[in-house]
Order: structure tokens, then C-alpha cells, then sequence
């Protein structure tokens, strides 16, 4: 039970159709399209003014409203609203719900497609679900799939002190930040930075001033920012998202394939990428 249960709760990427809604959504339906025209599984049928492939067509075209605003509902649930904390319990758990709303939308879609008939029931709702689930698991597993190196490697943690070395800092040059509109300005010293993290057309800055966690935020790009960084060495960018001050970095979870950072006084955990676990490592050996 106990090897069960931390499996379970073992890190594993979040599912390419969930963390890229877009993308996903339209990807989830070609994959569904190709397997129903090619195997035709269970009693699909196609509608009686329309073949079965364009019966096919207008089903999932229909579907793609609802799986959307599913997978949208399903990220702004506080349980599964951290890519960075992912599990596999979490990764089937998203899966269930996404194709439990696939299975109800279709009972529905049903009603236009092919009349209300006696589709009012039980079984057919049932039958419905059915159908989903088969078909809908099929591109879940294939990127669910495409993880699976991550349950293969062991996770390291490391432990640092925080930074100490408060004679260094009047020695420091004033970093200033101006937004993309002109209009606004942000100034504070490399040794208050924590971290930035992207959040759309804005970065939001978490500093500490006067041994209090403080936000403020720009409109600006992170891409933008990190230039901006670029003369700070140990200023890194460890995601596409995130930007943070090494320095302040307390404890690294995680393996070659990405860590996990904590820092003291904040509770979001800061993703390093697989691709970024080499300079991490570099960066900490040197500054850490």
C-alpha cells in the first residue's frame, strides 16, 4: 500500500493535451477522428442525412467547445492548477474528469445528431460514457506515454543555507525595470530580487524588502526581462515562465530530467527544465 501510494504521488509531467489547451484540444480531436474512422469501434454509426465520416466530423467539431472549457475548468480547480507539482494521481484523475465531460457532452450532442428518439435513458447516457472513455483514453495514453522515462530515475534533494553575506550589498548597483508602455518603473537591489514569474502580457515580481515578501507588477515580456538580467550572473532563467536569484534558493528537488526549488517564505515551487538542469548546476556549485 505504502509503495502504492508513493508511486502515485511520484512528480510526472502533466499531459500535453491538459498543459496546452489550444493545442490539445485540436490534437485530442484529430487523434479521436483517426482512430473512429479507421476502427469504427463499439455501435458508432453515422447520422441519417450524413455519412459516417462527416457524422464523425460534426460530432467532434461540436465536442470541441465543450472538451475545451473542460480542460479550461479543469486548470482553475486549486488541486490541479500547479504543472510544477503534477503527479500521476493528479494525471489520472484530470483524465477521468476530461473524458467524463466528453462522455456527457456527447449524450447531448446525440439529442441534435440524431433526434431525442428514446435516447432519453440509463443506458444510452452509460453508453455514451462508454464510448468516450475508449476512444478519448487513446491520445491520452499516447502523450501520457511519452513521460514515462520519468518514473525511471530518482529524485535527489539538496538543502542550502539562506544568503548571509549582508556586507556585500551596499556594494550593489540599482537594478531598474521600465515597462514595455513607458509609464511605469521598478527599481530594487539584486539581493531583494526572489523571483519573476510570467503571467501573459505581464511579470510579476517577488521581492523581499525589509524582510517582507512584496509583489509588483509590469507589463513586459519575461524574455524581455531576462535581457534586461542578463549583467546579474547568478539572475537565472530556469523556465520559460520563471526567473530566479540562485542566491536565494533553499532546497532543489528532483532529477536530470527537472528540479523543483524552494525558497524560504514563498510557496510556489520554481520549475528548472530538463533543459536547464546543466546551468543549475553550474550556477549553485559557484554561488550555493
Amino acid at each position: 500500500m505504502t509503495s502504492t501510494f508513493k508511486l502515485l504521488n511520484k512528480y510526472y509531467p502533466q499531459n500535453f493535451i491538459i498543459e496546452k489547451p489550444y493545442a490539445g484540444t485540436g490534437i485530442f480531436l484529430a487523434f479521436c477522428f483517426l482512430f473512429l474512422i479507421l476502427y469504427r469501434p463499439l455501435n458508432t454509426h453515422e447520422a441519417r442525412f450524413f455519412s459516417f465520416e462527416i457524422t464523425m466530423a460534426i460530432y467532434l467539431g461540436i465536442l470541441s467547445v465543450p472538451i475545451f472549457f473542460v480542460i479550461r475548468l479543469l486548470k482553475k480547480i486549486r488541486y490541479f492548477s500547479n504543472p510544477t507539482e503534477w503527479t500521476i494521481l493528479k494525471e489520472i484523475l484530470a483524465i477521468l474528469f476530461i473524458l467524463s465531460g466528453m462522455g456527457i457532452s456527447i449524450y447531448f450532442i446525440g439529442f441534435i445528431m440524431e433526434g431525442s428518439g428514446d435516447r432519453w435513458n440509463l443506458p444510452t447516457f452509460f453508453s455514451s460514457c462508454m464510448v468516450s472513455f475508449l476512444i478519448g483514453i487513446v491520445p491520452f495514453l499516447f502523450f501520457a506515454a511519452t513521460n514515462y522515462r520519468y518514473l525511471f530515475v530518482t529524485d535527489i534533494e539538496k538543502n542550502f543555507k539562506p544568503e548571509s553575506n549582508t556586507a556585500l550589498f551596499p556594494l550593489e548597483k540599482l537594478i531598474k525595470i521600465s515597462s514595455q508602455l513607458k509609464k511605469e518603473e521598478l527599481s530594487f537591489y539584486p539581493h531583494q530580487f526572489i523571483f519573476a514569474e510570467s503571467d501573459s502580457n505581464y511579470v510579476v515580481f517577488h521581492l523581499n524588502v525589509d524582510n517582507q515578501i512584496r509583489k509588483k507588477t509590469i507589463r513586459n515580456s519575461i524574455g524581455n526581462i531576462e535581457l534586461q538580467f542578463s549583467a546579474i550572473p547568478f539572475f537565472m532563467r530556469t523556465h520559460r515562465a520563471f526567473i530566479v536569484n540562485v542566491k536565494q534558493v533553499i532546497s532543489q528537488k528532483g532529477n536530470t530530467l527537472g528540479y523543483q526549488l524552494r525558497i524560504h517564505g514563498i510557496d510556489t515551487l520554481i520549475p528548472v527544465s530538463r533543459q536547464k538542469t546543466r546551468d543549475f548546476d553550474q550556477l549553485v556549485k559557484q554561488y550555493r
